[in-house]
């Protein structure tokens, strides 16, 4: 037989066999089915991990698994929208925001944690002008008012989303006006305020549960009838240096348990992420007024650039004047 004849025949035969291929897999159908097609559960062995608030959040790779609250201006289909991210000083600013769902839609079920609905924390970011307010919400949207200086400022929107986990969400609100950044404070473990002197005892370490202890007095004399705020003798907010990651610091018993004193102590238990300096804003309520009383510590070593500088009344990195929040 000559070459091309037995060339036309190889083809024929390939031809005839690729038809059966193609009637059999019809038959069968595609490669796969019948089978459930894999499913991919971001829940599934995604750790808990400490959440704001009072509750432990499971966090999701996509959600960023261990990674403190307030970095992220939407996360786990919620977002922090302001109504305008741009503001002039003042010392009573219109600020409004809404917090969006899953759905793209305002979030108007929230449940209650610490008494509130929402609470609001504002710091610029040289860590001045701390501020701890609850907004009300009026329809789909929360209203408020922040006393503003000049500068950049962090806006940190703590809440929990009837039937989702506790977040945490920050974004910047610039505030126009000369500006000029307050010089870095070394560790500060005693601050001053309105005659109250708080002293804080305890020490940071990454990874590892610390326990913090806040002493209050007033003209050398111990406060043993501190009041109820928010649920407790005390609310502690603490800040990382350098990108103001939020951690939630969570107290010792509660007013009326039976065992928890109204002062001079007030004890706080928080889980830092990483070694570097913290900033700590600590609200105490005596005499009806709310004040907060600020601390700088480290972990891992000395808080950077500390000095031994004790806050003084008043003074220029953030000690409140006793306003009420």
């Amino acid at each position: 037989m000559s070459t091309a004849a037995r060339l036309a025949g190889f083809g024929a035969v390939a031809v005839v066999v690729f038809a059966v291929a193609l009637l059999v897999g019809k038959a069968a159908g595609p490669v796969g089915a019948g089978e459930p097609a894999p499913t991919h559960d971001t829940h599934a062995g995604a750790p808990d991990v400490p959440g704001d608030g009072d509750h432990r959040v499971h966090v999701t790779p996509a959600s960023g698994a261990g990674q403190p609250g307030g970095l992220q201006t939407a996360r786990d289909g919620y977002a922090l929208r302001l109504a305008d991210d741009r503001a002039e000083a003042g010392p009573a600013v219109p600020v409004r925001f809404t917090i969006t769902g899953p759905d793209g839609e305002p979030v108007t079920s929230y449940d209650v944690q610490h008494e509130k609905q929402l609470h609001l924390i504002a710091v610029r970011r040289d860590l001045t002008g701390f501020q701890h307010v609850h907004p009300v919400l009026r329809g789909d949207t929360w209203t408020t008012e922040l006393a503003l200086t000049p500068g950049s400022w962090r806006i940190f929107a703590d809440f929990k989303a009837t039937g989702a986990a506790a977040l945490t969400l920050g974004t910047d609100l610039a505030v126009d006006g000369d500006f000029r950044a307050a010089t870095p404070r070394g560790e500060r473990r005693t601050s001053g305020v309105d005659g109250y002197r708080v002293t804080l005892d305890g020490d940071l370490s990454a990874g590892a549960d610390a326990q913090l202890a806040l002493s209050v007095s007033k003209d050398g004399e111990p406060v043993t009838d501190l009041e109820p705020y928010l649920g407790a003798y005390g609310h502690l907010v603490a800040l990382r240096a350098g990108d103001l990651a939020y951690l939630h610091v969570h107290p010792d018993g509660e007013p009326g348990d039976g065992t928890t004193e109204p002062g001079p102590e007030v004890v706080f238990h928080t889980t830092v992420p990483s070694d570097g300096t913290y900033h700590l804003y600590l609200d105490f309520k005596h005499d009806g007024v709310v004040r907060t009383a600020t601390f700088t510590i480290g972990a891992g070593g000395t808080a950077h650039g500390a000095d031994g500088a004790v806050g003084h009344e008043g003074d220029e990195h953030g000690e409140s004047s006793g306003h009420t929040h």
